[in-house]
């Protein structure tokens, strides 16, 4: 057996690590070798962004909105106030020499992006952008600015298309496939953040398909490029130029994570904005849930691949098909349905009146059936039946998915989240917040929207004359437990 001097041994592999310091630092070498990934030729860090900016920011725009708050209303009174003082209310000044509030309207100016798809000037950006805007003015790259008229909009996924009239052709950006994104993959943001008009971030995809309980639709790309306030509506882009998401959503105190609406969802989307002004999506009725462990074992479903049906609602398209409670929808047009998120979506996009190829586990066997799509009205939703109480109450609420515990750091997953509270509503006069979890009612405990909607039945069929409260046992985000009084 061969023996090796050590020391000569050693001492050569720091006279080596030397010599390749000193032609490193020398510029022998170009730094930038380091930086490439090794056998398939790609980076590791792109050596510029520049040109990309470069090519990509002239079709970006900043949009600016003049919006009339009747009354000043909450928003005013709140911004009003200065939250290191004592928070006295300006306005009771008015209440103690008049007797009441006085308040005026008040002209609320936000800033958003945007980016340009169509010579003619049609351009893409969020929704609560330009919602109830009284005045929509969109600023160029090179300074020139228009007024712009609303095309089309959709609440439900956040997106709307203006269109403003200019005289020369405009710069557009391309769509591209966010289908083939991959998580590491690095991305470019291009926006107004803070009003500082084409700023230019770049990150990473960090993750695809969250749900942050914003609507039924939620699909994310999650990026760490840097995204603010003003970021809104503007696109991110791949790096072949090619818009691969729109810029929506932060988490507030969050530094380095932000959302963006898929290209591919928004596509349709805009092109029924485009041409009919408005989102037509289907509708299958029937209300649905996610297989648990248990209920997968139970069905003998492998990997937990399918959704359960709950409800069936009478005379809709799945009850006209033939589809039953306890069903398991395994597949739509040949495509396996992972999770309730999957299904929904997909029968969205399917269109009214296309017949759609339904396979379902039953007892064991699969079914087949073929459903006639019908049209989505905003009044209905996938998950129940029941969304009349929720706007009586001016609440909408959701299942706690996987995705939504984790980032509100709750173990428990049982309890319905709080996804909106409409101004001015009974809940809102309460104290009821967004992201509040409802996990008792009257005592009641809840752990779905089934057993929400079931409470809330209860009480309607059981009150006297007289108004019954609903008390709602919340769990509030660094707020503890705390009890809400709702006056039916």
């Amino acid at each position: 057996m061969k023996k090796y001097n050590f020391f000569r041994y050693h001492s050569s592999s720091v006279i080596f690590c030397i010599f390749a310091a000193i032609v490193l630092f020398s510029g022998i070498v170009d730094p930038g070798f380091y930086a490439h990934a090794k056998g398939k030729g790609q980076f590791l860090t792109p050596d510029s962004f520049s040109e990309l900016a470069d090519t990509a920011s002239p079709a970006v725009v900043n949009i600016r909105t003049v919006k009339t708050i009747k009354g000043g209303g909450r928003v005013f009174r709140h911004f009003s106030k200065d939250p290191f003082e004592n928070n006295e209310d300006p306005f009771d000044f008015f209440n103690r020499f008049f007797g009441g509030e006085q308040q005026r309207d008040f002209k609320q100016r936000s800033l958003g992006s945007g980016f340009i798809i169509d010579k003619k000037g049609y351009i893409v950006t969020n929704n609560h952008v330009i919602e109830d805007a009284d005045k929509i003015r969109v600023i160029l790259n090179d300074g020139k600015e228009f007024d712009a008229e609303i095309v089309g909009r959709d609440k439900n996924t956040d997106i709307a298309l203006i269109k403003i009239d200019s005289a020369s052709d405009l710069p557009v950006l391309s769509l591209g496939d966010s289908d083939k994104l991959r998580v590491g993959q690095w991305v470019v943001a291009i926006g107004s953040p803070f009003g500082l008009e084409h700023t230019v971030t770049a990150g990473i995809v960090s993750a695809k398909g969250r749900v942050i309980g914003s609507g039924p639709y939620d699909d994310f790309i999650q990026t760490d490029a840097s995204i603010n306030p003003g970021n809104s509506g503007g696109p991110l882009i791949g790096m072949d130029g090619r818009v691969v998401g729109i810029n929506t959503a932060i988490i507030a105190a969050a530094q380095g994570i932000g959302f963006a609406v898929p290209i591919n969802m928004a596509a349709s989307i805009i092109k029924q904005l485009k041409t009919e002004g408005e989102v037509t999506r289907g509708w299958l009725g029937v209300g649905i849930q996610d297989l648990s462990e248990e209920v997968a074992e139970y069905y003998g479903i492998k990997g937990k691949v399918g959704v359960l049906v709950t409800e069936v609602f009478p005379g809709d398209p799945a009850d006209e098909a033939g589809i039953e409670a306890k069903d398991v929808i395994i597949k739509v047009n040949g495509k396996k349905i992972v999770n309730s998120r999957a299904l929904t979506g997909m029968i969205a996009n399917i269109g009214v009146g296309e017949k759609a190829k339904i396979i379902v586990l039953r007892d064991g066997s699969k079914k087949t059936f073929k459903v006639k799509i019908a049209k989505r009205e905003d009044s209905r939703t996938a998950s129940n039946g029941h969304k009349r109480q929720e706007e009586k109450l001016g609440i909408e609420v959701s299942d706690i998915t996987p995705e939504i515990a984790q980032r509100l750091k709750v173990r428990e997953a049982d309890g319905v989240i709080v996804t909106m509270v409409q101004p001015g509503s009974k809940a809102d006069e309460a104290g009821l917040l967004v992201g509040d979890i409802i996990k008792e009612i009257n005592r009641n405990q809840v752990k779905t929207t089934k057993d929400f909607h079931s409470a809330i039945d209860k009480i309607e069929k059981n009150k006297s004359e007289k108004d019954e409260n609903i008390n709602l046992f919340i769990r509030r985000s660094r707020g503890g437990f705390m009890v809400i009084k709702i006056k039916m």
